[in-house]
């Protein structure tokens, strides 16, 4: 799982440079960073239920010339916001977050569910926000933020991922740059995360059904965006559809429309992703998928009947 994944990506790490600590506010198991207190105690830090010491406890590290790794749930980073912006940011210190249960936490309820992060983050100067598509993508984005300097943040959602193992030798990814998982023209599906599986599907079912081709993107970067590539696509892209396990008012989708908007670009964007709504508990992520409209037959008329319309409106005025 990811948490597993982390953790011993971050062990590995830690045994081969003494200035990585890892710093946690009482979530060791939780965070996968129990690996790193059992083995290397001393470069593990637990401060207790106090987010906002865990950051500026951080940041005094960074200044200091170590690399600290703070893993913290999503919901519980909120908590740390003012030492995010006014100790680690503004003095673009070399501070990685690490940001555990980001999306659903269905047993755990709305106080645990990480579905404001990518907002709350995207408006901060200096912010470098990252989520891995699977395992082996989260141990490269860690290993690329413990080379960057400055503040970077990686959000993964809580429990199974892929199951794809981490190579034996991690990938530095360039920062700003999507992965395009499949080559398509008429839509392109950017996706975070966990919902790169479902975008495959989908891109299945619409090229079937009408007959199109469906691009999908691993957009792997939320800040920065990868604008080059996103232009590129406006040549030839009917529909843009962004999916992000993350309220829809200023997450990803809203980054990818403010782009387009800043190059005076004008495209129909679908953007998927939670409502603007407290979202409560249930058994599983599948039933609040559900309960939000995201399940996949709901999601799958949505894209259709957008891009149908937009086909319909471009026939009726070709001149653009």
């Amino acid at each position: 799982n990811y948490q597993d994944a982390f953790g011993k990506a971050l062990l590995r790490f830690a045994k081969e440079d003494k200035r990585i600590v890892g710093i946690t506010a009482a979530m060791p198991p939780g965070t996968g960073l129990s690996f790193l207190r059992d083995n290397l105690p001393e470069q593990f830090y637990d401060v207790g239920i106090a987010e906002e010491h865990a950051v500026l406890f951080a940041a005094g590290m960074a200044c200091d010339g170590l690399k600290p790794v703070v893993a913290i749930y999503s919901t519980f980073l909120q908590r740390g916001y003012d030492p995010i912006i006014h100790d680690v940011c503004l003095q673009k210190l070399p501070v990685v977050f690490c940001m555990d249960r980001a999306g659903l936490s269905p047993n755990d309820g709305a106080t645990h569910h990480g579905l404001f992060d990518i907002a709350y983050l995207r408006c901060v100067p200096e912010t470098t926000i990252m989520q891995p598509k699977d395992e082996d993508e989260l141990t490269d984005l860690l290993w690329s933020a413990l080379q960057y300097e400055g503040p970077t943040f990686i959000r993964y959602p809580r429990g199974s991922g892929l199951g794809v193992k981490s190579k034996e030798e991690p990938a530095l990814i360039p920062f700003g740059k999507a992965e395009v998982l499949k080559p398509g023209v008429d839509i392109q599906l950017w996706a975070l995360g966990p919902w790169i599986e479902t975008a495959g599907k989908l891109a299945e079912k619409l090229e079937a059904e009408l007959g199109i081709t469906v691009g999908i993107v691993n957009a792997r970067f939320i800040k920065p965006l990868d604008s080059e590539l996103l232009l590129n696509q406006v040549e030839s892209a009917q529909l843009f559809v962004t999916l992000e396990d993350h309220v829809v008012q200023g997450g990803f989708g809203s980054a990818v429309l403010e782009t387009l908007s800043d190059h005076d670009q004008m495209r129909a964007i679908e953007r998927i992703g939670f409502p603007d709504a407290f979202i409560d508990h249930a058994s599983s992520n599948d039933e609040l998928h559900t309960i939000a409209g995201l399940d996949f037959p709901t999601i799958y008329e949505r894209i259709k009947h957008r891009f149908i319309k937009v086909r319909k409106t471009k026939a009726s005025c070709p001149v653009s």
